[in-house]
């Protein structure tokens, strides 16, 4: 999972660049730190005690919910354009089911 979200991060990075100057610090910054967030969640969690885990996948699940709606808010107001949106959507929800299994898992 920390791989996907690796990676989803430098496929993120490359479409910022395209950003328009007006989203790029602002929804583009936000984007990009939520991303790093869920990626110290997950290796918060990967290291973590079952207990504290779960609680750390709960936060996690958010922070990828959030993400979801950013991501979808930037195809809306045209900062990325649909291709670059569904490449991201699908990493998302691939993400997202790696998330929810092992919550699953855990309980």
């Amino acid at each position: 999972m920390i791989h996907k979200i690796y990676e989803l991060y430098k496929s993120f990075h490359d479409f910022l660049r395209l950003f328009p100057k007006s989203e790029k610090y602002s929804l583009g910054q936000k984007i990009e730190n939520t991303i790093l967030e869920i990626l110290e969640f997950s290796l918060q969690a990967a290291s973590a005690s079952k207990q504290e885990k779960t609680a750390l996948l709960k936060t996690t699940d958010i922070k990828l919910n959030l993400l979801k709606i950013l991501i979808r808010l930037a195809n809306e107001i045209k900062a990325i354009d649909n291709k670059k949106y569904l490449i991201l959507q699908e990493k998302l929800q691939e993400i997202g089911k790696m998330i929810g299994g092992w919550m699953r898992y855990l309980n």
